[in-house]
C-alpha cells in the first residue's frame, strides 16, 4: 500500500484526509491511503520518516513549513526562494521539498484583482506568508508586511500603525495567519476594519470555517470576500502531481 499523509499540529483544521480519501474513492484508487501524522515537535520529524516505511510524499502544515526544510535531502527553486516547503517527495530515499501553496494562491487569487487593486497588506510573516509573498513580487504587486511585535519575524509594519490613510491606499488585504481557524472562530486579525469599504479584496488563507470572522467584517463593508479552500484544492492536487511525478 502506497502511502502519504500530513505532518502539522495540531491537525483538526485539515480536510487533507478528506479530500484524499474521496479522490482515491472517485478515482478506482485502491492502492493508496493518507494519514495524519499530527507531531508535537518538528524532531520527532526524522522518526516518523524511519517508522513509516511505505511512506511516498507528505504533505506539510503549521507550524511546520520552514522548520521542515533542514530536514530535507533536496528543495527546489521556488521553496528555495520562498522559504518554506507545503510538500515533500521521498524517492529513494531522498526527500525533496516543495512548495504548492504557490500555485494554489495564484491560481485562485488572480482572477479577483481590478484595476484598483494595486498594493497589498499581507499579515503574518510565516510560512504561509512567504508563500503569498512570493506570488505578489511574481505579479509585481507592491505590499506591507503586518506583524505584531512580539513576532519571531517582524514585518514591515505592526498592526498597530494601521490608520486610514494606509487602509484606503492598501486595497488588498491577505490574512496569513491563523487567526479565526477553527476552533478559535471568535477572533479574527486586529485591522481597523471600520476602514474598509468596496474597494477592498479580502482574501483569507484559511478555509475552516467557511466564512471566517475577518471575511464577515469585510462583507459588512462591502468589500469582496474570498477564503482559501479553493487555494487548497489545487495545492492539493499539485502535491499528488508531485508525488506520481505527473509534475517535477
Amino acid at each position: 500500500m502506497r502511502t502519504f499523509g500530513l505532518i502539522g499540529f495540531p491537525l483538526g483544521h485539515s480536510l487533507s484526509k478528506i479530500f484524499f480519501y474521496n479522490k482515491f474513492k472517485e478515482e478506482g484508487i485502491e492502492d493508496a491511503s493518507f494519514e495524519l501524522f499530527p507531531i508535537e515537535n518538528i524532531q520527532l520529524f526524522p522518526q516518523l520518516i524511519k517508522n513509516e516505511i511505505s511512506l511516498e510524499g507528505i504533505a506539510v502544515t503549521k507550524p511546520y513549513k520552514e522548520s521542515v526544510m533542514s530536514y530535507l535531502s533536496e528543495i527546489d527553486e521556488a521553496a528555495t526562494e520562498i522559504k518554506a516547503v507545503n510538500c515533500i517527495v521521498i524517492e529513494k530515499g531522498n526527500l525533496i521539498g516543495h512548495n504548492t501553496d504557490v500555485i494554489g494562491f495564484e491560481l485562485s487569487f488572480l482572477p479577483l484583482l481590478k484595476s484598483h487593486h494595486q498594493k497589498a497588506l499581507i499579515l503574518g510573516t510565516g510560512g504561509a506568508s512567504k508563500g503569498v509573498q512570493y506570488v505578489l513580487r511574481k505579479i509585481g504587486m507592491e505590499f506591507l508586511l503586518v506583524s505584531r511585535p512580539t513576532s519571531k519575524q517582524k514585518g514591515d509594519i505592526f498592526y498597530e500603525s494601521l490608520n486610514k490613510t494606509i487602509m484606503k491606499e492598501y486595497t488588498v488585504i491577505i490574512n496569513a495567519t491563523s487567526s479565526g481557524m477553527s476552533p478559535d472562530e471568535n477572533d479574527c486579525p486586529e485591522i481597523p476594519y471600520d476602514c474598509l469599504s468596496h474597494q477592498h479584496l479580502l482574501y483569507d488563507l484559511i478555509y475552516k470555517p467557511e466564512e471566517t470572522l475577518f471575511m464577515k467584517r469585510g462583507i459588512a463593508k462591502g468589500a469582496i470576500v474570498k477564503n482559501g479552500y479553493e487555494m487548497f484544492l489545487i495545492q492539493a492536487e499539485a502535491n499528488w502531481k508531485y508525488w506520481n511525478k505527473i509534475i517535477k
